[in-house]
């Protein structure tokens, strides 16, 4: 049953700050969060806009400026967790006992996600990987260094010979991790699911060729048999978001985790994913998004998704 309280802010896609509407909202009411925070990777932290994250220009092979996250900073992790942990603590509160919150990290910085997740109290079930197969490599070469060292030409030269093949420590990034959280459970994991729709898994969904779920999750073909056990339906969307998530992938974490009927809350909705996937798997959303050009773009989404349930 859901809460009277929570009405006024159901089905809305919500243009503001999370850590504002957060407070808000009425306790243990939600039954699953769904959400992918900022990464906390240079420009991609909890200031960044739609502006300041757009890639740069490179002029005649001369680097001027990083691609977003691109650039290593040993600080980022502790100013993640020091943001997120007050978030992860609001999520606790509003969350039903043995509700699920699933949050997406960078596979470099995923365990500072996990330890304000867990130090808010929820308990690490697992760790999911979702694994796509295209995927630019992001290691630098270091020509562009070697030609603005203080040395002679011919000593650049023998340089770059010597280190032809060697870049900066950084391989192809092939998955994203999502952290797999749950709030304590009231009595045993059936009893509390009796009593609150929630804290189990179905197993049966009707997706993923009908395997048993399994916490690796594709969505490229990459034609072996990885294809027939963990393979879900690939999303063919092209969004003007950095960072948007595939609604089949949301779709599949719904279904496995909430019934119909069930009220997903994304606070970081983005491209709007979160809440067409709810939409399409009959369950309500509650999405907040602080940049007003997302918000249209994730409202107009679910717009166009209302008229497939007809």
């Amino acid at each position: 049953m859901i809460s009277d309280s929570l009405h006024p802010y159901l089905d809305k896609v919500i243009c503001a700050d999370a850590r504002t509407i957060l407070p808000q909202l009425p306790e243990s009411a939600i039954d699953l969060v769904l959400t992918d925070p900022p990464y906390f990777l240079d420009k991609l932290d909890e200031t960044w806009t739609p502006e300041r994250a757009a890639p740069k220009s490179y002029k005649r092979q001369q680097v001027h400026h990083l691609p977003p996250g691109m650039k290593f900073d040993p600080s980022q992790g502790k100013r993640l967790y020091e943001w997120y942990f007050p978030i992860a603590q609001q999520i606790f509160r509003v969350l039903k006992p043995g509700g699920f919150f699933f949050t997406f990290a960078s596979p470099r910085l995923f365990h500072r996600v996990a330890c304000a997740v867990e130090d808010a109290g929820f308990y690490l079930r697992d760790t999911f990987l979702w694994v796509y197969t295209q995927s630019q490599p992001k290691a630098m070469s270091l020509h562009h260094f070697i030609r603005r060292l203080p040395l002679p030409e011919a000593v650049k030269e023998k340089l770059h010979q010597k280190l032809h093949g060697w870049k900066t420590p950084q391989v192809k990034s092939v998955y994203e991790p999502i952290i797999v959280a749950q709030k304590p459970y009231e009595g045993t994991l059936l009893e509390n699911f009796l009593q609150h729709q929630v804290g189990l898994f179905q197993t049966e969904i009707p997706v993923g060729k009908g395997m048993f779920p399994a916490n690796l999750l594709l969505l490229d073909e990459t034609e072996t048999l990885l294809d027939k056990y963990f393979l879900l339906p690939k999303a063919a969307e092209d969004l003007p978001h950095p960072t948007a998530k595939p609604v089949a992938l949301c779709e599949y974490l719904i279904e496995l985790s909430t019934i119909p009927g069930a009220v997903v809350l994304d606070p970081f909705l983005g491209s709007g994913s979160t809440a067409v996937a709810a939409v399409r798997r009959k369950r309500h959303f509650i999405g907040i998004e602080i940049h007003s050009a997302y918000a249209e773009l994730a409202a107009k989404r679910v717009q166009e998704a209302l008229p497939a349930l007809l």
